[in-house]
């Protein structure tokens, strides 16, 4: 094997083992910017010591080995220097002493590890934007550029968020545990929010040259699977990822070879992804088996069913839908549940009773700059033959949205809208 793909291997066996290595590190050094740092050490020791000795029968193990007797060093010299980390630092000396010689044994407590490193990555002490960086880094093993890639921001920005997230997790004393009790359900939603916010940035771009970026959905997806395999009994873990694949399923479709939107109704459903329908429906009837009272991601997946179970858009059990709405609007009110919920109403009692719905939102401060709102009522109002006033909506939806190729759908149908008489 040349050096060149042994560099290639080591790339991906990081790829696959970092989260492991950076959790099982971070339960020695109690800092995952700590634990980050000596799991690069442990990088660069195999991109050193790999191409001449050959990469290991078990490379994850090594990787471990090494960075956890870097671990183990760094807390006895914190030892040496600090009496407070005494007694920290003798039961992990007197660990690792003893199970450092043969580390293919390491995935006992690899579960556990990985727990710890999702919820303190996603603690509610950070800001969301924070808790993504930081996820998609421990948990997701994409580099500081490839983060900036995916949110066209300057990779600058990302780096300082992710070495600001760190610093507040060691000064705020964020403790590296699973929460249990009532503080694991409220934990567990700052964690799915941040999986679904990554997915949702790469379903629906908010901003840039692309309608989608589909390796923001393949992390979200990987990460929501990985976190199901953690905590089988959650049932809002299954719905949340149950929600991520049936959309997921619609990637192919939702755009043209060049790249333009297909909006739900019109897109050939053939081309849906039906083993992430069928991983999808499998999700869902996990998560409603384990609770009766559908949680919000649960619903959502209930809603997205809908759709993949119909063979044609016009099969779509709009009244069901409408019935799931409610019940999400009960469980997570909101202006936005509020506006897909007037979309599914105008499919299932028509447009004129869509855009009494719509209408009742138009003064929601929190949709004044949501260019959906305009959007839907846009469609509505040139499904009832009012032309100039869809065409006006469909144009200010197209100047609120930063997404160019949203952009050019909006003035697309305002300008297809024929004139009046």
């Amino acid at each position: 094997m040349t050096a060149s793909d042994t560099h290639r291997a080591i790339e991906a066996v990081w790829r696959i083992e970092s989260a492991r290595l950076i959790a099982g590190v971070a339960r020695v050094v109690r800092d995952v910017g700590v634990a980050e740092e000596l799991a690069h050490d442990a990088l660069v020791a195999a991109l050193e010591q790999w191409p001449a000795s050959g990469i290991p029968r078990n490379p994850g193990a090594w990787l471990m080995t090494t960075a956890k007797r870097r671990a183990v060093d760094l807390v006895r010299r914190n030892v040496r220097l600090e009496a407070r980390q005494d007694a920290l630092g003798r039961d992990f000396i007197e660990r690792q002493d003893a199970t450092t010689a043969d580390f293919d044994a390491v995935e006992e407590d690899v579960s556990d590890d990985l727990l710890r490193l999702v919820f303190t990555a996603c603690h509610p002490v950070l800001s969301a934007d924070a808790r993504v960086a930081l996820t998609l880094r421990l948990l997701g093993g994409l580099t500081t550029a490839e983060i900036a890639r995916a949110f066209l921001a300057p990779e600058s920005t990302i780096a300082q968020r992710i070495v600001r997230a760190k610093r507040t997790l060691a000064e705020s004393g964020v403790p590296y545990e699973v929460p249990t009790g009532d503080d694991l359900h409220a934990r567990l939603g700052s964690v799915l929010e941040v999986i679904y916010l990554v997915f949702n940035e790469g379903y629906a771009a908010t901003s840039g040259e692309d309608w989608m970026r589909t390796g923001l959905c393949e992390d979200a997806l990987r990460l929501g699977r990985i976190l199901a395999g953690l905590m089988p009994r959650e049932a809002e873990v299954h719905g949340l990822v149950a929600l991520m694949e049936i959309q997921a399923s619609r990637m192919r479709a939702r755009t043209t070879r060049s790249g333009e939107p297909v909006l739900l109704l019109d897109q050939n459903r053939a081309r849906w992804d039906h083993l992430l329908i069928q991983r999808g429906l499998a999700a869902l009837a996990r998560a409603e088996a384990l609770d009766a009272e559908r949680g919000p991601y649960t619903l959502q997946a209930a809603i997205a069913a809908c759709h993949a179970r119909a063979r044609t858009a016009e099969e779509t059990d709009w009244a069901r839908i409408v019935a799931t709405y409610d019940e999400l609007a009960r469980r997570m009110p909101s202006p936005v549940v509020a506006l897909n919920r007037a979309v599914a109403v105008s499919m299932a009692e028509g447009p004129a009773a869509g855009l009494r719905e719509a209408d009742a939102l138009l003064d929601e401060p929190a949709l004044g700059t949501y260019h959906l709102l305009p959007s839907v009522r846009g469609d509505l109002l040139a499904k009832l033959g009012r032309s100039e006033e869809a065409r006006a909506e469909f144009t200010r939806a197209a100047a609120m949205t930063r997404n160019a190729r949203e952009r050019d759908l909006l003035l697309a149908r305002a300008s297809d809208i024929p004139p009046p008489g």
